[in-house]
């Protein structure tokens, strides 16, 4: 390997690819570029763009996706699947690599290039964490690709390659994850105008620095980019458990984004827990307890707030059947007729995107403990000290990623803390129940 700032060529994985890497004094993050058809790791502009970002710091590594002997037929320019998993090849050689080993990946995509760098992406979600498009064909990773994609991305179009801008604003419909769509005036699908591929560069440079330079909070206070991102980070706290085949289950409607990405990092099932919070007379967002779902719904109280509102019997009961309705409507909008999963003599993890008192997930913790689990393991992002503290009699296992002091709110340790609808809860669960089935076929 290259001394600081140095370019130095390399060899990477099984098949010899030749390639250019580029590692500056303490590198921030490292950039591995994807080149579109008929380029390599030559690239006059994709090398004038990595130059840019080894001056702010970000190692870079250019490689031909092919070898010469593949590179004879024409068809593999457009093997998209065969490019992307190429750039896996790079992934993993560069995590084994002691120069480079601990830092944050990001793939920049050029042209049939940036295809390839989001089906990577979304085969790898736990590797990438930020990928960048320049005049790209994303719409060539395909629908299920782009859906499943979580780094996010920027996606750079000139202004004047009108086809191409409107697949990057098709596909960026499609993208799930972070997203933002640059036009570069004036340019053209080459960027070959005066300035505009500069502009790239500091686009490109930017993006990736806001992603790659900081390691993500694990204590003190986190800020993570939305329930996805905090998903991928609680599936990667809790993978021990994959060797119990355990199950997961999330609080709707917030909790089911975060789930999924656990249950899909431990090839777990995914269903949810119907729980509806039982709010005091005249202050509804003080909780005085909660109804659980279940073969025998469960209406477990906090004693103590009851007597401190004076809540009479007759009012819970009420407002009891009042939740249990709003239960029963979720249950068939998310459900759609499948089959709850049962938590008896199984490993359970309980999801949600965060915790604050604690009320509700006090009775969802009781509720399924009474169903016989074999290990019941409370799972979520963010939480205040005190109310883990009181929670952690009712699991076996509690993992929280972060518990701030002082702690004013689950949102505010998020960037994107906007609402979770009833489709996308449909969607997850559904996707989920597809990827379980296709995996045991």
């Amino acid at each position: 390997m290259g001394q600081s700032g140095q370019v130095t060529a390399v060899s990477v994985g099984p098949e010899r690819l030749e390639a250019l890497l580029g590692l500056p004094k303490d590198a921030k993050g490292l950039v591995i570029f994807a080149h579109g058809s008929g380029s390599g790791r030559l690239s006059p502009r994709n090398n004038e763009v990595a130059e840019g970002l080894r001056q702010a710091g970000l190692a870079t590594l250019l490689l031909d996706l092919l070898t010469p002997q593949e590179e004879r037929d024409r068809a593999n320019v457009f093997d998209i699947p065969l490019l992307a998993s190429r750039l896996i090849t790079a992934i993993d050689w560069a995590q084994a690599e002691a120069e480079l080993a601990g830092l944050k990946i990001g793939l920049f995509g050029a042209s049939t290039g940036a295809g390839a760098a989001l089906l990577a992406a979304s085969e790898r979600q736990s590797d990438v964490e930020a990928v960048v498009s320049r005049g790209g064909r994303p719409d060539l990773a395909g629908d299920e690709a782009l859906r499943e994609v979580r780094a996010p991305t920027l996606l750079i179009v000139g202004g004047a390659d009108a086809p191409v801008i409107t697949l990057n604003r098709d596909a960026l419909n499609r993208l799930r994850c972070p997203k933002q769509l640059a036009i570069v005036p004036g340019a053209t699908h080459l960027f070959e105008e005066p300035g505009t591929l500069a502009q790239v560069t500091e686009l490109a440079r930017d993006w990736f620095l806001q992603f790659l330079s900081s390691r993500k909070a694990r204590s003190g206070t986190t800020n993570f980019i939305d329930r996805e991102d905090a998903g991928r980070q609680l599936a990667d706290a809790v993978f021990h458990l994959r060797t119990e085949q355990p199950i997961v289950l999330a609080l709707p409607r917030g909790g089911v984004p975060v789930g999924y990405e656990v249950a899909r990092k431990l090839d777990a099932p995914l269903d949810v827990v119907l729980v509806r919070k039982i709010g005091a007379p005249g202050q509804k967002e003080l909780g005085i307890g909660a109804v659980v779902d279940g073969a025998n719904p469960h209406i477990v109280l906090n004693d103590d707030v009851v007597r401190i509102v004076r809540a009479s019997e007759r009012y819970i009961e009420d407002e009891g059947k009042r939740e249990l309705a709003e239960i029963e409507r979720r249950r068939q909008v998310y459900r759609q007729g499948r089959v709850p999963l049962s938590a008896k003599d199984r490993t359970v993890i309980v999801v949600d995107d965060g915790i604050a008192t604690g009320g509700t997930m006090k009775a969802v913790l009781r509720a399924l403990r009474e169903t016989g689990p074999k290990k019941l393991v409370l799972a979520v992002p963010v939480a205040p000290t005190d109310t883990i503290e009181e929670l952690r009699p009712l699991a076996d296992e509690i993992v929280v990623l972060s518990t701030p002091e002082p702690f004013y709110a689950v949102g505010a340790h998020y960037r994107d803390f906007s609402q979770t609808s009833d489709e996308e809860v449909v969607d997850l669960l559904s996707r989920k129940t597809q990827r379980t089935s296709s995996l045991k076929a």
